[in-house]
């Protein structure tokens, strides 16, 4: 930011890089608005995401582009900026260019814009979803809305929700005792599948991955803790 001296300099001091910062004025922090102005070079972060065949049959590259914002004070933040997402195949190439200009113009507008993710999340193909990584997604908007979700999270913008302790200390008992089953039967119909809960595992609607098991009559979640016994 440049600023103009627009009076007479009575007094100066010399500042070291490890002293302390004064924060500066409300007045002067500049918030994420569609009037900032593109630098020359950003942070970007590339996203691989792979389907199946039948929803497409190359895989999509997810890149998002961030600006710092206050950069070297102590407002300094980090905000998306803009997205491309690039596949070979040219079937989605026009909902893909849409899409991008329209979450491009969003990320600029600023605000709170996680939003996003559940928007996209709620999106779901008539012709039916599909599993990805033990995780059932609704469609391929969603997917994306997922890898917007990971990006957030990780720029600090959504703060990730993990279990408290006593959800911890639940899943873990629940899982020491599917474990520990001493029937053939039951071992056997609770094999891990490839994402490391039991192949025989129901989907638990509430995270959207294949980890619900009944446990002492009553239909546990190992990926969430969630419980229909409460």
């Amino acid at each position: 930011m440049v600023k103009k001296i627009d009076k007479k300099i009575t007094a100066y001091k010399v500042r070291t890089r490890d002293e302390p910062q004064e924060p500066a004025p409300e007045s002067e922090v500049v918030q994420m608005h569609e009037t900032v102005l593109r630098p020359e070079r950003l942070m970007g972060t590339t996203y691989k995401l792979k389907t199946p065949e039948h929803v497409s049959e190359h895989s999509l590259f997810i890149t998002i582009n961030d600006i710092i914002l206050n950069e070297g004070t102590v407002h300094e933040t980090r905000r998306p900026f803009e997205i491309f997402i690039n596949s070979k195949s040219l079937e989605h190439y026009q909902w893909i260019v849409a899409l991008t200009r329209i979450i491009s113009a969003v990320f600029r507008k600023g605000g709170d814009v996680t939003f996003l993710v559940e928007e996209l999340r709620s999106v779901f193909d008539p012709k039916g979803g599909y599993w990805n990584k033990g995780k059932y997604v609704p469609s391929l908007i969603a997917e994306i809305g997922n890898v917007i979700e990971a990006h957030l999270t990780e720029i600090g913008m959504i703060k990730p929700v993990g279990l408290d302790e006593h959800q911890q200390q639940f899943l873990a008992k629940k899982q020491a005792e599917l474990q520990g089953a001493a029937e053939p039967e039951v071992q056997e119909s609770h094999e891990q599948g490839a994402s490391g809960f039991p192949a025989s595992a129901g989907l638990c609607y509430k995270c959207h991955t294949k980890a619900l098991v009944q446990r002492d009559g009553c239909l546990t979640c190992l990926n969430c803790g969630d419980s229909k016994c409460g």
